[in-house]
């Protein structure tokens, strides 16, 4: 059986990618509108009826609109956007996030692509949650840095027109639009304090969190909090607990042009604190690279098809 897929938006960095990773497949037939009617807003709708899978790579409210023009009922939706990842409805789509998110997301009719940072943020927290070492109500803080490249075509013209520092704390104000999404799909009381900043390589991304582990009831070791991460992720290619012997840097390109997620848990068992990093590429598993495994989750097939892993 072959799948139909619509882009809609795949001039963007991210439709680019996802492009990239469908073009040529078995089993996938790309609809494109022709060039002369790329403006065209009856072809738009056309294609959005005719595909058995969306994927939007669009503005919050443009993808709003997309999905208000899709009258045919058996046409399905991954949204890139952030417009729909709190939204009733709509089926989170980190295959990772819980044990049958990924069964959720194949009878899934709509299905929001989760954003580049919360992805690391919960794919470090929400076992440790669910398992009872980190309560639901604990205060966390999550930092890090994005490769450039997640800022869409004004930032990446900013960075290699040469007007862009090295290194650029954002989000000061601590109302990010990813708060909301940290801490529902978290399983959260509250949402983290978000320390983001972005780093002048094009992808890649690391995100980390620390944690006083004396603090958290049961005092729980280095040992117990790798061994839950590990027992999260033992059944999946993509997200991956790395060994931290003899590694003295952490590179946010450690995963990039990739579609992975490596998570790694360091610490000083002398004075119970542990810091958690995350290590993905912010275009792959931060995007396009799960829109990618989305699709392929609810379309049958190879859950890992047209990834680099």
């Amino acid at each position: 059986m072959t799948v139909s897929i619509f882009v809609d938006g795949a001039a963007g960095t991210t439709g680019l990618e996802i492009r990239d990773r469908i073009a040529g497949r078995d089993g996938i037939a790309v609809i494109a509108i022709d060039e002369a009617r790329r403006k065209d807003a009856a072809a738009r709708s056309e294609a959005l009826n005719d595909a058995d899978i969306v994927i939007l790579c669009l503005p919050d409210d443009a993808a709003r609109e997309a999905v208000a023009l899709i009258r045919n009922p058996a046409t399905r939706v991954v949204d890139a956007s952030s417009a729909h990842r709190v939204a009733d409805g709509w089926t989170y789509g980190l295959p990772e996030l819980e044990p049958d998110q990924a069964a959720r997301i194949a009878g899934a009719r709509f299905v929001s692509n989760p954003g580049c940072w919360p992805s690391g943020f919960l794919a470090l927290v929400r076992p440790l949650v669910r398992a009872g070492l980190v309560p639901a109500d604990w205060p966390l803080v999550y930092s890090g840095a994005s490769g450039y490249s997640g800022g869409g075509k004004a930032m990446i013209a900013e960075f290699e027109g040469g007007n862009a520092t090295g290194f650029r704390a954002y989000g000061l104000g601590l109302s990010h639009k990813h708060l909301a999404e940290m801490r529902m799909h978290g399983g959260l009381a509250q949402p983290p304090i978000f320390l983001p900043a972005v780093a002048n390589v094009y992808r890649g991304m690391l995100g980390e969190i620390g944690l006083a582990l004396h603090a958290l009831p049961g005092q729980p070791s280095l040992a117990a909090v790798e061994d839950v991460l590990r027992e999260a992720y033992r059944d999946t290619p993509v997200v991956r607990v790395a060994a931290t012997d003899d590694i003295a840097a952490v590179r946010i390109e450690e995963d990039a042009a990739s579609d992975r997620m490596t998570l790694r848990v360091f610490g000083n068992p002398d004075n119970g604190q542990a810091r958690l990093i995350a290590t993905y590429d912010n275009l792959g598993k931060g995007a396009a690279g799960a829109a990618v495994q989305n699709l392929n989750i609810m379309a049958g097939l190879d859950p890992v098809a047209g990834l680099t892993l």
